[in-house]
């Protein structure tokens, strides 16, 4: 028997619902698994090449890759200097050698990641057909989320107030003024107020950027599907804009 939209929902109904959220929740553990093994067989390599004979500049990356696996599996605070230096295999004057404290070792890490990046993102936001920037832009973002999964943690997690705190909303705001930059240009050809720019970059960086941090925990379709996915959302909304948006209600409470 059919029932409405308002009906209780049928035992079967919430047997089904239950067996789902378990599958669920055995996929996110599996996955947080499959994570810590590849982050550990990651160290494992970087252990085992710290105690043969580097050049400095060979040393500086590998601590470098060392710390941010690190922090991105146990965020700054958690992480020591000691730590990171038993991983690579050094003792803890050659880290201070490299970056003077592990504040700077952190520094160089989060600002080689915002640069990467920032760099990938805006880089196809240049002048062209205006689905095709969408495209390659966002599809640029979910492939640093793929390719750089350490250093996408690394700019999510908590930083010290002195060293990053900010640093992921500061990066995606200089991604915002591009992207307004753009569609100011954009809304001016087409007949639309240059000075909303401002508020559709906003809401669509920001939307982007959410879905972001849920596919990198999620990570059950591809990156190419996830970026159709959003461009075919974005696209179709900013394709179909009102140059003077009225609210259907004349009263909201």
């Amino acid at each position: 028997m059919a029932t409405n939209s308002t009906s209780e929902p049928t035992k079967e109904e919430l047997k089904a619902s239950k067996k789902l959220l378990k599958a669920q929740e055995k996929m996110l553990q599996e996955a947080e698994r499959a994570r810590e093994r590849v982050s550990k067989a990651a160290l494992e390599v970087e252990r085992e090449a710290g105690r043969t004979r580097m050049s400095g500049h060979e040393r500086r990356e590998q601590l470098i890759n060392v710390a941010r696996h690190l922090f991105a599996e146990k965020g700054y605070e958690a992480v020591s200097v000691e730590e990171i230096a038993s991983w690579a295999s050094v003792s803890k004057p050659v880290i201070y050698e490299h970056f003077g404290s592990k504040d700077g070792l952190y520094a160089v890490i989060l600002d080689r990641e915002t640069r990467e990046l920032l760099d990938t993102v805006t880089f196809n936001l240049k002048p062209g057909h205006p689905r095709l920037m969408l495209e390659q832009a966002v599809f640029a973002f979910f492939s640093y989320i793929d390719e750089h999964p350490d250093g996408y943690r690394v700019l999510l997690k908590d930083a010290p107030a002195a060293k990053g705190a900010g640093a992921y909303s500061g990066l995606v705001n200089d991604i915002v003024d591009k992207c307004e930059t753009v569609l100011a240009d954009a809304f001016g050809r087409f007949g639309l107020p240059r000075k909303s720019a401002g508020i559709y970059a906003r809401t669509l960086v920001g939307s982007v950027a959410l879905t972001g941090q849920w596919w990198e925990e999620e990570r059950h379709i591809s990156k190419e599907e996830i970026t159709a996915q959003v461009v075919n959302f974005v696209w179709n909304g900013l394709t179909d804009l009102q140059a003077n948006p009225t609210l259907t209600a004349k009263k909201i409470i």
